[in-house]
């Protein structure tokens, strides 16, 4: 495989081995991986981080490695940003993964082809491999190979340089985006409107993340994003140790995956499937405030009781 993959690891060195070994098995002629340092308030992290990194050693097939290894710790935030930055000063385009997103053996074909297929369609910012919760039911039946969205789902996911370069980590355009209604134009669900105003201005205040950073950019640009019509990922991440992602009976978590069929079948027209994307929006958006909610709920009785 000629696309370079780049791989954003930390400090679960079991999950990591596992992501690696798909990326052994697609063997990539360039590997570009990323690593944050340790907190200096966890025990015993230092040593899982370093066991993490060592796993990167095993690269035995022809590539090229070039690595991005913090010392300090940068959060996931800064650590992620940076480190696709980082990439792409040095690649045109790229596939990335993080520890916790276990791809599909035929995730990075399907990846290399779209790349090279919407190369110079600037219409297209994102490539993802989720599609999850499983069982996404597109009430319009096709033999396409994935469909448009307006969602830039980042599970897995490829893009090149010339999407990149709109990315704001601090977000910049959010307070005009948001004293000027532009959400309204964007969206065409009040409570949408509403949910990703919170998302956003959390983000904006923030919260320590950045994928809605890379979510609005991509509205700004009025891009699409392309999901394939069967899962490519399964997250691995739900559970204690996670960031973002801690409740392990999200629908979303260890979703199995499935082959993608080559040839791809491209679709006939650029339009985003506003059916699939209200299924996202319901199940994987909203879907997650709720539990969220749920849970700070559950744990503010518990500490009445």
């Amino acid at each position: 495989m000629q696309t370079p993959v780049a791989f954003i690891i930390f400090n679960r060195p079991d999950r990591t081995a596992k992501v690696f070994e798909a990326i052994r098995q697609a063997r990539p002629s360039m590997l570009l991986v990323a690593a944050d340092g340790p907190r200096v308030n966890r025990t015993g992290e230092t040593g899982k981080c370093a066991e993490t990194r060592s796993i990167i050693d095993r690269v035995d097939w022809p590539c090229e490695v070039l690595t991005n290894y913090s010392d300090i710790n940068m959060g996931m935030k800064q650590r992620e940003a940076t480190a696709f930055s980082w990439v792409f000063d040095i690649v045109e385009e790229a596939i990335l993964l993080e520890d916790d997103c276990l791809p599909h053996p035929t995730f990075f074909r399907y990846c290399e082809e779209l790349l090279r297929y919407y190369r110079h369609d600037e219409r297209v910012m994102t490539i993802s491999g989720d599609n999850t919760p499983l069982g996404n039911p597109r009430n319009r039946q096709t033999q396409d190979s994935y469909y448009f969205s307006i969602y830039a789902r980042t599970w897995g996911w490829a893009t090149w340089r010339r999407a990149w370069q709109h990315y704001d980590l601090e977000m910049k355009k959010w307070p005009t985006i948001r004293d000027d209604g532009w959400l309204k134009d964007i969206l065409r669900d009040s409570r949408e409107v509403e949910f990703w105003q919170n998302q956003f201005q959390s983000t904006y205040d923030g919260f320590d993340t950045w994928d809605y950073q890379w979510m609005l950019c991509s509205w700004l640009q009025n891009a699409l994003s392309i999901i394939p019509t069967v899962n490519l990922i399964n997250n691995l991440g739900f559970d204690v140790d996670g960031t973002n992602t801690t409740d392990p009976g999200d629908p979303r978590s260890n979703v199995p995956t499935q082959a993608v069929q080559f040839p791809l079948q491209h679709p006939p027209f650029m339009i985003p499937d506003r059916q699939a994307d209200r299924f996202t929006r319901e199940h994987v958006y909203m879907s997650s405030l709720l539990k969220r909610v749920q849970r700070k709920l559950r744990k503010t009785f518990k500490n009445l009781k």
